[in-house]
């Protein structure tokens, strides 16, 4: 069997909910904190593209952030190459920062203003001492990889004389400088416009394919996450509640969360031929997550057990993962 470039078993991120002094004094119990992401378990292969999709909120960001070490983990484990991630040390921190990378959604505030594109590009190989053998080169090579040609002409562009498409591929050349073994990106085509999202998604698939990078596409379009994702995983309120390949996850959703979500595309043909899922109230707060299964106060196929009994993930027979009572039955 071949080792997983990256596993992550049981990954949790918390944050404190900041109270003031008074209420802390007299606060009784453990301080309330916002579940971000809770227990998420996945594993990623060399080349592999999975999707991460759901509500705004559900912790989609903040999962990417975690991965790359942006944010520490309150609880969980990460493995990447089959080495437990450890960054006690500098040494340590640059060596896996070196080999995962981080997108931004928003290429004009990722960008230093006053950088010009050779200086942004340049950076990362000046941070990590890797600047011999000339950086020029490397850069224009680069910039050439992502589709700016000719790679002379931006060199001293600022990111204000740059359309929105270019300053993203600047930020994904800047990425991939290092040579990375895994991509996280975070809805990176969000902030542009239609036109411009194929090439920028085309870029990504072309980079997977050619280069074996594995990446962890971030996103609430489903349409982009279709056409780029081998696998997808579906978050609510921080958690996995599906995950398997893309087709299946999207074309027969078995969650009922999913079946909502994918059931919300528009699409062509009429709401009521597609059998439409409407979801019910609204998302419950991350400070106080229901008790059971946490998407039971919204499921029209919830039981009664589903307000006291946590749900365990259930492999299916097809190759995914579904987290709910409906399926341990099914589970192979």
């Amino acid at each position: 069997m071949t080792t997983s470039l990256l596993e992550v078993r049981g990954l949790t991120k918390h944050f404190p909910v900041r109270t003031g002094f008074v209420r802390q004094l007299f606060a009784r119990g453990p301080r309330p904190v916002v579940r971000a992401v809770e227990a998420v378990d996945f594993a990623l292969q060399a080349g592999e593209v999975l999707g991460v999709v759901g509500e705004s909120g559900c912790g989609k960001s903040t999962l990417g952030y975690t991965l790359v070490r942006l944010l520490e983990p309150s609880a969980g484990e990460m493995r990447f190459s089959g080495a437990a991630v450890d960054l006690g040390s500098v040494a340590r921190d640059k060596a896996f920062r070196r080999q995962v990378q981080l997108v931004f959604q928003d290429p004009y505030q990722s960008l230093n203003p006053r950088f010009t594109v050779y200086e942004t590009v340049r950076e990362p190989l000046v941070i990590h001492g890797l600047e011999r053998g000339g950086v020029r080169p490397r850069v224009l090579e680069m910039l050439e990889e992502v589709g700016l040609r000719p790679a002379e002409a931006y060199l001293e562009r600022y990111p204000h004389q740059l359309s929105g498409g270019q300053r993203q591929r600047v930020s994904i050349a800047r990425a991939m400088i290092l040579e990375p073994r895994l991509l996280v990106a975070d809805e990176p085509v969000s902030m542009l416009d239609v036109s411009i999202r194929a090439g920028i998604l085309g870029l990504l698939r072309r980079l997977s394919e050619e280069r074996g990078l594995a990446i962890v596409y971030i996103s609430h379009d489903i349409s982009t996450v279709r056409y780029l994702c081998r696998r997808t995983a579906v978050m609510y309120l921080g958690r996995i509640v599906e995950i398997g390949p893309t087709e299946q996850v999207l074309n027969e959703p078995r969650h009922p969360y999913t079946k909502a979500l994918v059931a919300a595309v528009p699409r062509i043909r009429s709401a009521a031929a597609r059998g439409r899922v409407r979801l019910t109230g609204e998302v419950p707060s991350p400070v106080d997550v229901p008790t059971g299964c946490v998407f039971h106060p919204r499921c029209a196929q919830a039981l009664p057990n589903c307000q006291r009994d946590v749900p365990h993930p259930v492999p299916m027979a097809d190759g995914r993962t579904v987290t709910c009572v409906l399926y341990e039955k099914e589970g192979k």
